[in-house]
């Protein structure tokens, strides 16, 4: 299948060249019917990290920024939490530590994330599942992104979109395993990415049941983080199928591609954030899934050069 005009192009983000090439060829090899690589739709299952794959990640994810907001507010209420962490760096506006407890968790150092995590599963304990999602869908129509003043719905990477849009058209079911809230991503992932609820996976807090509202509510405690070995676990156990084709940024999607390369046919993307000028620049928190996805033959996507466009407010500039 020869690369379409620019104006009839279905991925019109993307830079024609190779990487373009390889995608639409895999897309063309598992959907033709007659051809040896044919992939029964039922089986044309994709899975895509969201931090840093599908939407910017810096300076930190924006889960992060929706949880430490809570947590100023906390900070605000009991002025006591402030010489505590993650309260102090919220008071202080240290996004290098809240960022770098991320970065350091893909390094193997999970002390500063622990305590991240203290204070982010206190943000919103009682809450009901119906009031968290209304808080997070209102966070992510009114707030905006620190760096570039983007609201965060314009925070996402126009050329995945298309990608989305064009599996989903060819047969594919796309998913999101994320290392972020399942339920902070339901209550928007259809408006933006065309994917419903129900096919979001992620990390979740433990639930219970409220007898006394009739409700599901959030607990002071994590269920379960949806990263690195436990994010393939969290697919089978969802999907009950091996995906064909896998895309993701860190060391922490590094299982759930190797578990999708091992089926046949199957495509493997790595995005690498090279582009300082339009996003950010970084390798952090990356280190081991660039190692093997060049072993592996994984193609890594540019960011710089593999798109034409990053984000979906900015105008597509010519071939």
């Amino acid at each position: 299948m020869a690369l379409q005009d620019t104006a009839n192009d279905v991925l019109p983000s993307w830079t024609d060249g190779p990487m373009k090439q390889s995608i639409v060829d895999f897309v063309d090899r598992v959907t033709q019917a007659d051809g040896p690589a044919f992939v029964p739709v039922e089986a044309r299952v994709a899975v895509f990290d969201n931090d840093g794959t599908l939407w910017c990640e810096k300076p930190l994810p924006v889960q992060a920024d929706f949880l430490c907001r809570r947590i100023g507010e906390m900070a605000q209420e009991d002025p006591a939490l402030r010489s505590r962490q993650p309260w102090k760096a919220v008071s202080e506006g240290d996004y290098r530590w809240l960022g770098n407890a991320i970065t350091k968790h893909y390094a193997g150092d999970d002390a500063d994330l622990h305590e991240m995590a203290g204070g982010i599963l206190q943000a919103y304990e009682g809450k009901t599942i119906d009031e968290f999602a209304e808080e997070a869908e209102s966070f992510l129509e009114t707030a905006r992104h620190p760096s570039s003043g983007q609201p965060y719905s314009e925070c996402t990477y126009q050329p995945m979109i298309e990608l989305l849009g064009y599996l989903d058209a060819n047969g594919f079911t796309n998913y999101i395993a994320p290392a972020a809230g399942r339920d902070f991503l339901r209550p928007i992932t259809q408006n933006i990415y065309g994917i419903p609820p129900e096919r979001i996976i992620g990390s979740t807090v433990s639930l219970a049941y409220d007898h006394d509202r009739h409700t599901v509510v959030h607990k002071n405690a994590l269920d379960f983080l949806d990263d690195g070995p436990e994010k393939v676990v969290r697919i089978w156990s969802r999907l009950g199928r091996k995906p064909i084709f896998a895309c993701g940024n860190s060391n922490g999607d590094v299982e759930m591609l190797e578990f999708t390369s091992q089926s046949k046919p199957a495509m493997e993307l790595l995005i690498f954030h090279d582009d300082a000028v339009n996003e950010f620049s970084y390798h952090a928190g990356a280190e081991r899934a660039v190692d093997e996805a060049t072993r592996e033959g994984w193609p890594i996507v540019s960011m710089k050069n593999d798109w034409r466009t990053i984000f979906r407010s900015q105008q597509t500039q010519p071939a």
